[in-house]
């Protein structure tokens, strides 16, 4: 497959490799002794998986290669088996380990499990591998001073390192606490400079000329010349670990495509450019069946490797493709001065690695800005830590689901206010300025409303109300889904408020929760104008009027306050597809309602209005029922119950005082009424002729 390639950055893309595959040295040397195997198959481990992925991804940045997550599965697991690290039979079982982790991985990509990637939050994932760098410096932390390497979990390692201070080597622990000081002043001052390869250059130096081994300063093994021979893995070595290595490998193969995908979507998102998840992970399985021909441990993405190519300005995977051929001349031309590699050195440069793999910027965001995410990020830390990296895997797995269920049974709530002189609803706790309106209750419930959190609705609610409250109004723009059980206790919470003679209402929602309230049963609260499109039409229904009486707002400091959306008309946001049905058949009803009294004031055409189910409407729908009230008068005076010339000159007065109000709103208002208003003549004018030329000559004698 075709990688991508700029010609104008293809020297950067070099030099970016050459720098990756040197500081690759130590760091994948001292991976694979944590990972159980000698320290020359983590070169091995550097050639053909790296050169292959460098042909198949999609990502033009990452770089694969033995690495700390999976290396410290397999050699966690070694220690569990009872291997010793480093013996035949170390070598034997972990390409076993490799090639299971493959299979997985191959599993994955048929399935199209790369979507995985989205399952994981970023709090849980720095955890784990937070946990999991503070492991495996525990496990090399002795090899600093001339001990040797622990394994398990944080109480054995911590024993381990109390115990090995008994084989305390001065001059080791200058050169291995040296290396760490050094590195991590150098990427202070230097972020750039390639301090690890200056170091792993010293180090040999000293072991060639500074007698170290007579000093009793441990030296890396003799490393071979040449490159790895393939050897197919035997699957016979599963053996009695057989369950244990599947399910190993499965957690392997999850860290792999987590952390990498994580690592390959994050530099996409920084450069805007896009990558093939599911060819991303097809790379990781061909990088790891190359990696268990030449016997090393399962190949994952680099973090701290990827950095520094993005840091030299690498932009493809000639990255990956130059690093692997710079492996391959060490292996057959350098590797008698890698014999000279002191250990404590090769360790300062691992633990540098390790430290900076290490999510500090995750704890210190998730502390400062939320709590329960910091909460989420120490266990699974800690999970790792105490339980092992197995169990750690399981632990992030089940607090990525905890963390959903969480956010979604307690979303943030809130009370609102009016700020006097400023558009909209504010919340009154982060708002000084803000004033509750008299007598109500605005409640913001930002979250899906269902069986797990109505109980906390319904007690903030509850909890608010106090005696002089007359209405309720939940502002429900962040609830996108309700459940049956929320739509049923909707019902009982409107009906038990009703009976201490508060109003209740829904307001600011998606027009999909109204499908669902139909579809649940809980139909009455549309019927009944408990659900409203805005929290200023649901204010109006409960009649209260603009400018709204504040708490602690004199009627001696006047206010302005203007919402543009009570322009837009919200029967049909609220019925849907019966909503003409329903405004013919309040009309109706507001119609037999002024039959049967003589007072024909203005007044009473507004009350007529209230005591209709819907209430009080925005000016939009007002003025289309009082078109439709005016046909259907007309229509009874041709049935001769009443005459309609005094009802019709007091609908026209209100008319014109809805034309008034949203034309104060905006010009562009006033001429989307005139169409409506033009629209729902025509209607009745084809609907039914006879009775629209009637209300038509009833204007022209009235001069209209």
């Amino acid at each position: 497959m075709k990688f991508p390639l700029q010609k104008d950055n293809l020297i950067k893309d070099i030099i970016a490799g050459i720098i990756v595959a040197l500081v690759s040295i130590p760091i994948s040397m001292g991976y694979a002794q944590v990972a159980g195997l000698p320290a020359v198959y983590g070169l091995y481990g550097s050639i053909f998986p790296i050169l292959l992925y460098g042909f198949l991804a999609s990502s033009p940045q990452v770089i694969i290669g033995v690495d700390a997550t999976p290396a410290a599965l397999v050699g966690g697991a070694l220690a569990g088996f009872g291997i010793v690290a480093g013996s035949a039979e170390a070598m034997e079982i972990v390409p076993v380990i490799t090639i299971v982790t493959a299979i997985w991985l191959l599993i994955f990509y048929f399935i199209k499990a790369g979507r995985i990637v989205n399952f994981i939050s970023k709090p849980v994932m720095g955890g784990f591998i937070s946990g999991i760098g503070c492991t495996i410096i525990l496990m090399q932390l002795p090899k600093l001073f001339g001990g040797s390497a622990g394994t398990g979990e944080l109480v054995a390692l911590v024993i381990n390192i109390l115990e090995q201070l008994e084989k305390f080597n001065g001059i080791s622990a200058l050169l291995g606490v040296g290396t760490v000081i050094i590195i991590l002043v150098s990427k202070k001052i230097a972020p750039k400079f390639p301090m690890s390869v200056v170091m792993l250059v010293i180090g040999a130096c000293l072991g060639i000329f500074g007698d170290l081994e007579e000093q009793g300063v441990a030296l890396l093994p003799t490393v071979e010349a040449g490159l790895p021979s393939l050897h197919i893995p035997s699957i016979k070595m599963l053996g009695d670990y057989a369950t244990d290595i599947v399910m190993l490998s499965l957690s392997i193969a999850l860290v792999i495509v987590a952390q990498t995908l994580l690592t390959a979507s994050n530099y996409a998102m920084k450069y805007n450019y896009k990558i093939n998840n599911n060819r991303e992970v097809l790379a990781y399985a061909v990088g790891n069946v190359a990696g268990s021909l030449v016997g090393c441990c399962p190949i994952n993405g680099s973090v701290s490797r990827t950095g520094i190519g993005d840091q030299y300005g690498g932009k493809s995977q000639v990255m990956s493709i130059t690093a692997a051929v710079v492996m391959v001349l060490v292996l057959l031309f350098g590797t008698s001065l890698l014999s000279y590699l002191p250990v404590p050195v090769l360790t300062g440069i691992v633990i540098c690695a390790l430290i900076g793999i290490i999510e500090v910027d995750v704890a210190r965001k998730t502390w400062k800005q939320d709590k329960r995410e910091f909460v989420i990020f120490a266990v699974a830390c800690l999970g790792v830590l105490l339980l092992g990296t197995v169990y750690g895997v399981i632990v992030g797995v089940m607090l990525s689901f905890v963390a959903v269920i969480v956010r979604a049974v307690v979303p943030p709530k809130s009370y609102l206010g009016i700020i006097p002189g400023h558009e909209d609803f504010y919340t009154l706790k982060r708002n000084k300025s803000a004033k509750p309106i008299q007598n109500t209750v605005i409640y913001r419930f930002s979250g899906n409303l269902f069986f797990a959190n109505w109980d906390a609705f319904q007690k903030d609610i509850e909890a608010a109300i106090e005696e002089n409250t007359k209405q309720v109004i939940v502002d429900a723009r962040g609830i996108g889904n309700i459940d049956m059980t929320a739509a049923e206790r909707l019902v009982i919470l409107h009906d038990n408020l009703k009976a201490k003679g508060i109003s209740f209402y829904m307001a600011e929602h998606v027009d999909s929760v109204n499908d669902q309230l139909r579809a649940y049963g809980a139909e009455r609260l549309i019927e009944e104008g408990a659900v409203r499109r805005t929290i200023s039409l649901a204010l109006r229904a409960a009649g209260v009027e603009k400018p709204y009486p504040l708490v602690g707002h004199g009627e001696d400091e006047p206010y302005e306050y203007i919402e543009a959306n009570e322009r837009l008309a919200e029967f049909e946001w609220a019925f849907g597809d019966s909503a003409e049905e329903r405004m013919e058949r309040l009309a109706t009803q507001m119609a037999d309602e002024l039959i049967h009294t003589k007072d024909h004031s203005m007044n009473k055409i507004l009350e007529a209005e209230q005591h209709v189910p819907w209430g009080r409407m925005g000016l939009f729908d007002e003025d289309e029922l009082l078109e439709r009230l005016e046909f259907h008068l007309t229509e009874l005076e041709a049935q001769g119950a009443l005459d309609v010339a005094e009802i019709e000159e007091r609908v026209e007065q209100r008319r014109k005082v809805i034309e008034s109000k949203i034309s104060n709103l905006s010009p562009e208002a006033l001429e989307l009424l005139k169409r409506h208003r033009h629209e729902i003549e025509e209607h009745l004018r084809l609907q039914h002729p006879e009775y629209y030329e009637r209300m038509q000559e009833i204007r022209k004698k009235m001069g209209k």
